[in-house]
């Protein structure tokens, strides 16, 4: 939440997925380091037993209690220091058992609880950055590995896997002076684990805050037209510049996605407008060339039935056979068409009449006989 303080309201952050800054840790307790401490613990318990006899209930408790209890505070607190710090509480507690008369009790406590943060484990995806006084050692993972106890300590661990991170160009002015907020998606990974610790304080922001520089550079670069047409041209662009930096950085950057360009209310209505003129104009070009279209067909199409009276008559006859195919009782007919058809009685209706006519004459005779 952010709050609002006596100058007013509060900035947004640079980054909207800051990393969290963890507090120093020289190793971590695994499970197969607890195994193995269990493990020189019980030992040493079996040994205790066999020169000793059989150790009092005390003894006992205070031979498994007391490095429990150090696990415990190593666990919350995993620095060499304050494990140093621990020993010798550790060494007093046990020697103060009366039925422990040698070293072999402390020796297989303190080894157990040695043991416990040397033995670490990384995943296939992770890379541990050691350093020994100091001093870069080594990259080591993935699996197990084991730390010098008080020399060795894992500076940081990398994650190698492809990351993707979400970040936003603040309101920027493009050439043509239009006021934009961007907001874009990096994808990148790390290659190289010692130089991404060793080379920058902090590479996740360093990455995610270059990939906003090279944003806002770009939207300030281009117009607002030519950034809403040309995303892909300008995401490489960006990708490219960023990249280049961060390859010294043991870092690259493989994509960059432009997810959301948000633009006033009043230049989105002006938009709005000139798309719609610019979509009536297309339109009555596309009619205006059908009509220019359709007149170029129309005049081949006479020029060929000048050329050949037939194909003229076949298109007088099929015309006349559409009429006739719909069915209606009244067909009007064209004059050069009828004086065709009489011309060549194509469907017998000049004879149909001679008959009409023969029947009429001869119906008054018949009858009268």
């Amino acid at each position: 939440m952010w709050f609002i303080g006596k100058r007013g309201a509060a900035k947004a952050p640079l980054v909207k997925e800051s990393s969290f800054r963890e507090s120093r840790k020289d190793y971590r307790i695994t499970p197969e380091g607890v195994v193995v401490f269990a493990f020189v613990l019980v030992t040493g318990l079996a040994w205790l037993f066999g020169l000793e006899g059989r150790p009092g209930w005390l003894a006992v408790s205070v031979y498994l209690g007391a490095p429990l209890i150090v696990l415990a505070l190593m666990v919350f607190l995993p620095r060499w220091l304050f494990s140093l710090a621990l020993l010798p509480p550790l060494v007093l507690a046990v020697f103060s058992v009366p039925e422990f008369s040698t070293v072999l009790p402390i020796a297989f406590v303190v080894t157990g609880a040695l043991v416990v943060p040397s033995i670490q484990k990384m995943e296939e995806w992770e890379r541990a950055i050691v350093l020994r006084f100091g001093k870069f050692h080594r990259v080591r993972g993935p699996g197990l590995f084991f730390l010098v106890p008080f020399a060795d300590r894992v500076a940081q661990t990398v994650d190698l896997r492809i990351r993707v991170s979400d970040f936003t160009a603040e309101t920027t002015l493009t050439r043509d002076s239009v006021t934009v907020t961007v907001d874009a998606l990096c994808f990148w990974l790390v290659w190289d684990a010692e130089k991404a610790i060793c080379e920058v304080e902090d590479y996740r922001d360093a990455v995610i805050l270059s990939a906003k520089t090279a944003l806002r550079s770009a939207v300030s670069r281009s117009d607002l037209s030519v950034f809403l047409e040309n995303n892909e041209k300008i995401e490489e662009a960006i990708r490219s510049e960023v990249d280049c930096k961060t390859t010294d950085w043991g870092i690259t950057v493989q994509h960059i996605e432009i997810t959301d360009i948000q633009i006033p209310e009043s230049l989105q209505v002006s938009l709005s407008r000139v798309a719609q003129a610019e979509r009536e104009k297309r339109a009555r070009v596309l009619l205006a060339e059908a009509e220019v279209e359709v007149a170029r067909r129309y005049a081949e199409a006479a020029r060929m039935y000048d050329e050949k009276p037939t194909a003229m008559a076949l298109k007088n006859l099929a015309v006349l056979n559409e009429g006739l195919a719909a069915g209606n009782s009244m067909l009007l007919v064209p004059n050069s068409i009828a004086d065709k058809i009489g011309e060549t009685d194509v469907f017998g209706l000049e004879a149909l009449a001679k008959l009409n006519r023969k029947e009429r004459a001869e119906g008054p005779g018949e009858e009268g006989k």
